[in-house]
């Protein structure tokens, strides 16, 4: 694995993330989206990225002074250890900055994939749009560029075909706030070059994350092949008036010890990510009630209209007085 240059397409919440911690680890990465605005927007989640990065270093580092504050250690086996893990502290909150300063904006593909290494596409989880994305990257991007999807419940071989090079294309996906979630899984399809597989997984090493490797195509992955049945279960609660969000979060909170809830999940991955999987779902393998459908009308009418859509917005199920603060206020009451 030789890459130098990484380009991610489409910087919603997790294409932002992607391209922050590639950054982090060293590599040259340019973030595409499709206009000025959303480039503005790119450049706003960038910055927050930027804090939050900063805030885990300074966290870690007060949580280490408590603890050393507490205990006492062999000074003649540990000499300068207070000092050298200031250093270490010093020297990450240097690489965050020089990250940062490793990311460039373009809303022109061929100008933003023309060094890549590799493009990881992170556009919305709609087949229409990944496909037209793929028929025109495919014509812009140079030859050596490997492509990986970061779908998260679509399949490689959906999209190879529009690629024109099936060989260069697999699915790389990441579990959101990737900086500690720190997986990433690699997953071909039947024509993914070997060689091509390989050069993934020690990327996704080279990233910092932990790859794992899925040895045949499944929506969804491992990951969210667990995840997505859960808050789809959870979605169709709330539709079908069971129940709050708030009752459906607390009672998995306090039955399994869980430190979140599924709506709270949702708001961090984003509720325009739900909607669109609800809306596949309603396209592909929609029931006779039309379940799917309703919950993508619902989604969309009250919260995706009324600009709630998530941590992201400070708003989604719950309220956030700081969108880079993940917790809705009743986990703190």
């Amino acid at each position: 694995m030789n890459f130098k240059h990484v380009t991610v397409a489409g910087s919603g919440v997790l294409g932002s993330q992607i391209a922050f911690q590639v950054a982090f680890k060293g590599f040259d990465v340019t973030i595409y989206d499709i206009n000025d605005e959303a480039i503005k927007k790119a450049k706003e989640r960038i910055e927050i990225l930027k804090g939050r990065y900063k805030e885990e270093v300074i966290n870690a580092k007060d949580d280490v002074a408590a603890i050393a504050s507490r205990i006492h250690y062999n000074s003649n086996l540990l000499p300068n250890i207070d000092v050298i893990f200031q250093k270490e502290v010093d020297y990450v909150e240097g690489e965050v900055e020089a990250g940062y300063k490793r990311i460039r904006f373009s809303s022109d593909l061929k100008e933003a994939v023309k060094d890549a290494d590799l493009v990881i596409e992170a556009v919305p989880e709609l087949i229409s749009v990944k496909e037209d994305f793929y028929k025109k990257l495919g014509e812009v991007a140079p030859a050596k560029t490997i492509f990986a999807t970061n779908s998260s419940t679509l399949v490689p071989s959906q999209f190879a075909h529009f690629t024109g090079r099936p060989e260069k294309f697999l699915a790389l996906h990441f579990a959101n706030e990737i900086w500690k979630n720190n997986t990433a899984e690699i997953m071909g399809h039947k024509d993914t070059d070997p060689a091509v597989y390989k050069q993934l997984v020690e990327f996704a090493g080279a990233i910092g994350m932990v790859p794992l490797e899925v040895k045949k195509e499944q929506p969804g992955y491992i990951l969210n092949s667990i995840l997505v049945p859960f808050l789809e279960a959870a979605q169709m609660l709330l539709l079908e008036g069971v129940a709050d969000a708030e009752t459906i979060d607390k009672t998995w909170m306090l039955a399994t010890g869980s430190p979140q809830g599924p709506f709270a999940t949702l708001d961090v991955v984003g509720i325009t990510t739900a909607y669109n999987i609800m809306q596949n779902y309603a396209q592909t393998a929609d029931s006779e009630d039309k379940r799917y459908a309703r919950m993508a009308e619902m989604l969309k009418r009250d919260y995706i209209d009324k600009g709630k859509l998530g941590v992201a917005t400070g708003e989604g199920f719950y309220k956030y007085p700081n969108p880079s603060f993940k917790d809705p206020s009743f986990l703190k009451a």
